[in-house]
């Protein structure tokens, strides 16, 4: 049976819990991406966003009953497995490793090498070094409303769902993440050409 991409994550899980096994291919091409990006932007590092993938989606095969669509969406259940999984894995390693995502890199030099100008190519891929190593910095509790609510644009709405806390709660730690970044972007761009903001990275 043909499945349509129209159909809703639950619809899927519900077609994948009943062995359906094109209903979990066709749910994994649609969130898997964003599972990865939120474990590499809170990790740093692409073995355990590999990992924190796969174990996600293991446990969602395992555990599918356990979702209760009257929590919160499928994506946000998802994130919110990742983040624990992200957070098990950095508190074993005790350490932050800088990110190296060829695929990000490849992108962003192929674009700016498009345009011709050497120069603003080298600039960008400073500024977004010096940023992905300033949110690593952060705290993890600061990091992740970062990561969760500038990088991968969730609401607060659903922030909240996946850290299972109060919406005010993601608010707070979001304007105190942001103030720090803002202050170690600062100090690490005291020297570059073109002075790099909190803003301006994620405007």
């Amino acid at each position: 049976m043909t499945l349509s991409t129209s159909l809703g994550d639950y619809e899927l899980l519900r077609l994948m819990m009943a062995g359906d096994e094109g209903a979990f291919t066709m749910l994994y091409q649609r969130r898997q991406g964003g599972v990865y990006r939120f474990a590499i932007q809170m990790s740093g590092s692409e073995s355990i966003a590999e990992d924190v993938t796969q174990e996600v989606f293991l446990l969602l095969m395992r555990e599918a009953a356990g979702y209760d669509p009257a929590r919160g969406s499928l994506s946000a259940y998802l994130y919110g497995i990742a983040r624990n999984f992200v957070l098990r894995r950095l508190h074993q390693e005790q350490r932050f490793t800088p990110i190296d995502d060829d695929r990000d890199s490849r992108g962003d030099s192929g674009r700016f090498a498009a345009r011709g100008d050497l120069l603003a190519d080298l600039t960008r891929s400073q500024t977004i070094d010096i940023v992905r190593a300033a949110v690593l910095s952060l705290p993890p509790r600061y990091r992740e409303v970062v990561v969760l609510c500038d990088l991968q644009e969730i609401s607060y709405a659903e922030a909240s769902a996946i850290l299972d806390c109060a919406v005010g709660t993601v608010r707070s730690r979001l304007h105190r993440a942001r103030a720090l970044l803002a202050e170690k972007l600062r100090v690490a761009t005291v020297s570059a050409p073109e002075p790099v903001t909190a803003a301006r990275c994620f405007a």
